[in-house]
């Protein structure tokens, strides 16, 4: 095949998965499942071994076909080409990990979420390793078992968290140790993989294949101290770093290359030895505690909503659901799952009994750890990638991430509603409370929520991101423990009723700021003056704008007395026209917009407008109230000429052309006078036709 050929069928195959993953994952939060299980799902259907195989006009192979060679010289189900947009998405994916991980918080504050974390890994670890050395009747220091055992350490704290987040125990004893025990666990898996990698790199570099237990364990030491010596290197210059990137200045220019050195860094790492992934995570850990990470987390979300949902994808599309069903590949996943999920109730459970937790509790840390997620299906794509895992072996694993995702979080929420506490002893500060902000709209939200959490770090708070999507956060100080949520437009925030006088303060604080630079902004710009503008300049129209007027939707004897009747009576007049996807959607945003900025204009002008989502195109209505009607205009006079203008939210030149268009045309008051005595809707077109005709 051509090169241009292959880089077609590159694009399309690209293109075919953003669309998948798109609709599975808004399908699977709609179905209130993580949007992790559609995108796997997605990969798994259009797949060489599903749909991508079926053969097609101009794609007799299919459109995602099983590359040349595999599975013998071969070993992964997708081309090189795919699987190396899904690494580069895995290095963006643990880059972002390291820069939302906030070490100091969870060394400072949770002693009981560590110890239950290392518990939970080695034994997890143990279990895995152990099950598959005696499925594959092979020594538990063998690699491939140890490979296997890293697969099933790590868990997803943001499943857990939407969990934690629904039942509203985010800030119960138990949350909060899942949580924190959470953030220990990635930092070990980080630690196993690169130790066991490492070990592997080597042993396939040596002739042969039988390697001493001690052998194993002086390499492991020798890698371990490898990563350790980079991390404690770039901590120690994290500073430095941070300075080098401001020296860009420019946001974008300086986040950009801040990815390029963990790219840099993933490469010369895996160079001696160590994953790609393991150098991108430490890039992302060492600038975590400067003040460019939430510039950075930011400027690149883009890229990691662009990348990220492929490859949970592209790991799919390598699941063949044929093997899976073959009776020993089914019996040694089903016991892997089985037992990995009982030594992480057992590893994180154990030590929450001796830590003050009693039965229930423990239960819950250890359901709340289970569930398997972007980490360990990072590690089977690794696996497949470098020969340590076959196509049965990787389907195996790939189905016990996808079930301790479906079966834990249920379980999750199960073991929450058993009545009783979790501790053995009343908790001192467990008098939890919750309290809700709603605002206008999401937007205002956002920039609530935005400024919230950078009050909070500049008072020392230690903030860590749970699930973005989701909108989960956590804040701690010292014993100050505060759990944010962020939904369309409501804020909650639960923490200890001694602590909520502080909470409702700093929101006090924030919408205060808020509002005095929304006072500045203002002044500065007088929007006053802005508005007349709009009457006073003239503005170049186009034949486009004036095609959005139609006789259909102009009113010449409107009946309404008030300003919201009038409104309400242009609606439908546009909805009567059949101009409208959601009424009521419309006449929402245009009262909103109102409510912000009263849109009574000069010499008897009105021009409510608004962007909306009720709507597919840019639509005008017009109406006269010869009597006039009362519409806060700028001048005080009554408003007798409504020119209602609705836009969809992402459309943009032609709603401000027109809205410019009409302070030229109607500035002229004969135009004005003339239209308000017609008689007919296209006795005003031609009325507003012929003055455009004059000064164009």
């Amino acid at each position: 095949m051509h090169i241009t050929e292959q880089v077609a069928v590159l694009v399309l195959q690209i293109g075919i998965v953003l669309f998948a993953v798109r609709l599975f994952g808004q399908l699977a939060k709609k179905m209130g499942i993580p949007s992790v299980l559609g995108e796997l799902t997605a990969g798994i259907l259009i797949g060489p071994f599903a749909l991508g195989g079926i053969a097609l006009p101009f794609f007799p192979d299919g459109i995602f076909p099983l590359p040349a060679g595999f599975p013998e010289t071969y070993t992964l189900a997708v081309s090189i080409e795919l699987y190396a947009f899904a690494t580069v998405a895995s290095v963006v994916l643990l880059y972002m990990s390291g820069l939302e991980t906030d070490l100091s918080m969870f060394l400072r504050y949770s002693i009981k979420g560590g110890v239950i974390g290392i518990c939970g890994v080695l034994l997890t670890f143990t279990a895995g390793t152990l099950v598959s050395a005696i499925l594959l009747n092979a020594s538990f220091f063998d690699p491939f078992c140890m490979f296997l055992g890293v697969v099933c350490t790590t868990g997803s704290v943001a499943i857990s968290a939407r969990t934690l987040s629904e039942k509203k125990k985010m800030d119960s004893p138990e949350g909060v140790t899942i949580l924190s025990a959470g953030i220990i666990e990635d930092v070990l898996w980080i630690i196993l993989l690169a130790v066991v990698l490492g070990v592997i790199s080597n042993i396939q570099e040596q002739t042969t294949d039988a390697v001493s237990a001690q052998a194993i364990l002086l390499l492991a030491g020798k890698i371990f101290g490898l990563w350790l010596g980079v991390t404690a290197l770039l901590l120690i210059c994290s500073k430095l770093i941070a300075s080098f990137l401001k020296f860009f200045k420019n946001t974008l220019d300086f986040s950009v290359l801040a990815l390029g050195l963990a790219l840099i860094l993933a490469g010369l790492l895996e160079k001696q030895g160590l994953a790609l992934i393991i150098g991108a995570y430490i890039a992302g850990l060492s600038i975590s505690k400067t003040d460019v990470a939430p510039v950075i987390q930011e400027r690149i979300r883009g890229l990691y909503e662009f990348f990220v949902p492929m490859f949970f994808a592209i790991m799919g599309m390598m699941v063949n659901i044929r093997e899976i069903i073959i009776p020993e590949v089914l019996i040694f996943g089903a016991l892997y799952t089985l037992a990995v999920i009982l030594a992480k109730v057992i590893g994180a459970g154990t030590p929450a009994l001796l830590l003050g937790f009693n039965k229930r509790g423990a239960l819950r840390i250890g359901m709340g750890m289970n569930p398997r997620g972007e980490g360990a299906l990072i590690t089977c794509g690794m696996g497949l990638a470098i020969g340590v895992l076959d196509n049965r072996l990787f389907s195996a694993a790939v189905f016990m991430v996808f079930l301790t995702i479906v079966i834990c979080p249920p379980l999750l929420a199960l073991a929450l509603k058993i009545p009783g506490r979790g501790t053995r002893k009343p908790v001192k500060h467990n008098d939890s409370v919750h309290e809700e902000w709603k605002f206008e709209s999401k937007e205002i939200a956002d920039l609530v929520i935005d400024n919230l959490l950078n009050e909070l770090r500049n008072e020392g708070f230690f903030i860590q991101t749970m699930n973005i999507n989701e909108g989960l956060s956590q804040a701690r100080k010292n014993d100050i423990a505060l759990f944010i949520t962020e939904k369309n437009r409501t804020i909650s925030i639960a923490t200890s009723k001694t602590d909520m006088p502080f909470v409702r303060n700093e929101i006090y604080e924030v919408i205060l700021e808020l509002s005095h630079n929304i006072e500045k902004l203002k002044t500065s710009m007088d929007p006053v003056k802005m508005k007349k503008n709009l009457l006073d300049t003239g503005a170049r129209t186009t034949k486009d704008i004036f095609a959005l007027i139609n006789p259909e939707c102009i009113k010449m004897e409107l009946k309404s007395e008030t300003k919201e009747e009038i409104i309400t009576e242009m609606v439908d007049v546009l909805a009567a026209a059949d101009k409208l996807k959601d009424r009521n959607l419309v006449l929402k945003d245009v009262f909103e917009r109102e409510r912000t900025m009263c849109t009574g204009m000069e010499h008897g002008i009105a021009i409510p407008h608004a962007k909306t989502d009720g709507i597919t195109e840019t639509t005008v209505a017009i109406g006269i109230k010869k009597e006039g009607v009362n519409f806060d205009s700028l001048d005080g006079e009554l408003s007798r000429i409504f020119i209602l203008i609705i836009s969809p939210k992402k459309a943009c030149n032609l709603y401000i052309e027109f809205l410019a268009a009409v302070g030229a045309i109607f500035g002229d008051e004969a135009l004005r006078e003339a239209i308000i005595e017609a008689v007919t809707p296209h006795e005003a077109i031609e009325l507003i036709k012929r003055h455009k005709g004059k000064t164009s």
